[in-house]
């Protein structure tokens, strides 16, 4: 098979996957028996999907200023927000993937290598963090968050790996990426963007870092769908919440991807740090106060 019908094949895949995904979060919905007015996203929901997803395109990521704003709003559970992430922000990623995928030119074989190892890790992660009780999922995600705030940072002050000119991986570099691809899809399952770590892994490697773009959009073009089904299943996330999400999330997308070429980003960077750093400490604090979250939990945020 060419290159082209590689690339291709990728791109229908994509696009079945995430047909799939709306139609078995509509069955998990029904068979769960949620109420129409539990579904029914709020504005702020709507509104944070955009916002959030705008700038996901232009490779900021979603992951970490949504958890942010709903730490500090307190709209979502803190054990449910793991879960309401991966499953808001599918359809969004689905919809980058497919844009990057089409329009950025990498080898179809480390694409796709890169994709599976994603998305095996985040099945391994997703079983597992979903069935997590609330103090395990806080202190998760209090650390990812902090994670997310030095990457952030290492932009911001140039040290990240400017990379390479390569568009393709080969022998131990292979293996290396897809074994740190297959890490950063089960960390995606903690509330971690698998975006800036991508980014980092694809430059160490000697890559174009632009070469990450269809990488990571691709990865979770895939592992999300995958991963969060189970969330729904098990009612570990917040289903209008993630309504919200996809709803303002997808014309974001669009916008981003045909409307805006570049954007002066650090500004964005520097306000990202100290909010993710804000939620980090809440989760962080949370956990440390939280001495009967030894079993799964359901409920508000306290």
């Amino acid at each position: 098979m060419s290159p082209n019908s590689l690339i291709t094949a990728v791109l229908v895949g994509v696009a079945l996957f995430g047909a799939t995904h709306m139609l078995a979060w509509w069955w998990l919905e029904r068979r769960n028996g949620a109420s129409t007015g539990t579904r029914k996203p709020r504005l702020f929901d709507v509104a944070l999907g955009f916002v959030a997803n705008f700038f996901d395109t232009l490779g900021v990521g979603s992951f970490a200023t949504t958890t942010a704003a709903y730490r500090l709003r307190r709209y979502v559970a803190d054990e449910d927000i793991p879960g309401t992430l991966n499953v808001g922000h599918a359809l969004p990623t689905i919809a980058q993937a497919l844009i990057f995928i089409a329009a950025v030119i990498v080898d179809p074989v480390t694409l796709i290598g890169m994709i599976a190892a994603a998305v095996i890790g985040a099945l391994v992660g997703a079983q597992v963090v979903s069935g997590l009780p609330r103090r395990a999922v806080q202190l998760g995600m209090g650390m990812a968050l902090l994670v997310a705030a030095l990457l952030f940072l290492l932009t911001i002050f140039g040290l990240v790996p400017g990379g390479g000119e390569a568009i393709a991986l080969s022998g131990p570099r292979l293996w290396i990426g897809l074994a740190g691809n297959f890490v950063l899809g089960a960390l995606m399952s903690l509330g971690i963007g698998l975006y800036g770590p991508c980014l980092i892994l694809v430059s160490l490697l000697g890559m174009s870092p632009i070469a990450a773009f269809p990488i990571m959009m691709g990865s979770c073009a895939f592992l999300m769908p995958a991963g969060s089904l189970r969330f729904v299943a098990r009612r570990r996330y917040d289903a209008r919440a993630a309504i919200g999400l996809a709803i303002g999330g997808i014309p974001a997308v669009l916008l981003a991807a045909y409307v805006v070429k570049s954007l002066p980003l650090d500004w964005l960077r520097w306000l990202v740090v100290v909010v993710v750093v804000y939620a980090a400490a809440g989760l962080l604090r949370s956990a440390a106060t939280n001495k009967g979250g030894d079993s799964p939990l359901k409920g508000t945020v306290p």
